[in-house]
């Protein structure tokens, strides 16, 4: 039968009496290796939901800015409209040169007051800031991906107890900043970004 990979008893040899805690001692080397193996299994599944949420922010927000640009021009007068109608008033004016008949007004004019409609406003607000929160979404995770990028880079011209001290130092730092909650809000960014993104759909359908 072969050795257990977890008897450390006998993959590292013992230690002098005296140097237990020495730079090189078995104590370094046998912490390191069950934290490799405890960061392992906990950091893959940090990675994994990271790198599905970079995806799909991404991805939304290019959606939801395409949406934004033909949207948001109702918040503000359309002078192409403007124009398209006063070059029709001019038309028929040259039409009836010879009519006595009068020709109705356009209702459109440059310095006219301009008041986007309520449905315009709720869609944009809503889109602007589902959009907002996707971003938020993204830069959260582009940090966070960089945090535990930097956890597990390894210093190699270091002691067993030089790489312990850093380790335990980043693990403690993960623990003070709450990165493994921030991790577990992103989500729930990214579905309130959803749910208003799809609460402006309703209303943007229902005015058509």
């Amino acid at each position: 039968m072969g050795s257990d990979p977890n008897d450390y008893t006998k993959k590292y040899p013992r230690d002098a009496v005296g140097d237990e805690m020495s730079p090189n001692g078995r104590f370094w080397r046998t912490y390191l290796d069950e934290a490799y193996i405890f960061d392992g299994e906990r950091l893959d599944g940090y990675q994994d939901t990271i790198d599905i949420l970079l995806i799909f922010a991404g991805l939304f927000s290019a959606v939801l800015k395409t949406f934004l640009v033909q949207t948001s021009q109702n918040l503000q007068l359309d002078y192409n409209r403007i124009s398209a109608s006063l070059l029709m008033e001019i038309v028929g004016y040259q039409r009836s040169a010879s009519n006595v008949s009068s020709i109705p007004l356009s209702s459109f004019y440059p310095d006219m007051s301009f008041s986007p409609s309520l449905s315009d406003i709720w869609v944009n607000g809503l889109w602007f800031t589902s959009l907002t929160l996707s971003l938020i979404t993204a830069l959260a995770t582009v940090l966070v991906k960089q945090w535990l990028n930097q956890y597990i880079s390894i210093i190699s011209d270091s002691s067993p107890r030089e790489r312990g001290r850093i380790r335990h130092y980043r693990f403690m730092g993960l623990e003070k900043w709450h990165v493994p909650m921030i991790i577990g809000l992103l989500p729930v960014l990214l579905h309130m970004s959803l749910g208003l993104f799809f609460a402006g759909l309703c209303i943007y359908l229902f005015s058509l």
